[in-house]
């Protein structure tokens, strides 16, 4: 009765390591599908450059990603050490390749991070250094500086319909 015992266990052992496996892929999937689009990554429209980094801060969310992650390693590393895998190596590389991807976002999203803080910072600078050398074209460019940081104002254009 005990080799019946030892079948049935060895194949309840086989179903949840197939299960396992499944949702390791599965909690992959996930995070895959949670990481931002390659295009909205990409492609950006904005007045300025500061409307550019903040809309690519805003794409560069992983959303649910980590969590998914999190969730496919624990799962992954008690299969793994229960010796549950037929091919734990295909698995780890996956969960692998997934984790360096969040980890390259996460730096994209702290360069751009720092780039927010710095731009503007570096916009006052220059046209502080433009006021003290030249003088008075310095108030034409600031106060269409100052309209397209403030945002687009589409109202702004009367001026031209009056021609």
């Amino acid at each position: 009765m005990s080799s019946q015992s030892t079948l049935a266990d060895d194949d309840l052992f086989g179903e949840a390591a197939a299960e396992m496996r499944e949702e390791v892929e599965s909690h992959l999937a996930d995070a895959r599908a949670a990481l931002p689009a390659s295009d909205d990554v990409w492609d950006a429209e904005a007045d300025n450059v500061l409307g550019v980094l903040n809309a690519l801060k805003s794409a560069l969310n992983v959303g649910d990603a980590e969590e998914h992650l999190r969730q496919a390693k624990k799962t992954f590393i008690v299969g793994q050490r229960a010796d549950a895998f037929d091919d734990p190596d295909s698995l780890e590389a996956d969960v692998e390749a997934v984790e360096e991807l969040l980890a390259s976002i996460e730096d994209a999203e702290e360069l751009v991070g720092d780039l927010t803080g710095t731009m503007p910072q570096l916009r006052s600078q220059l046209q502080e250094a433009a006021d003290a050398d030249g003088g008075g074209d310095g108030d034409e460019s600031s106060e269409e500086d100052a309209d397209a940081e403030a945002g687009s104002d589409d109202g702004d254009d009367d001026s031209s319909d009056d021609t």
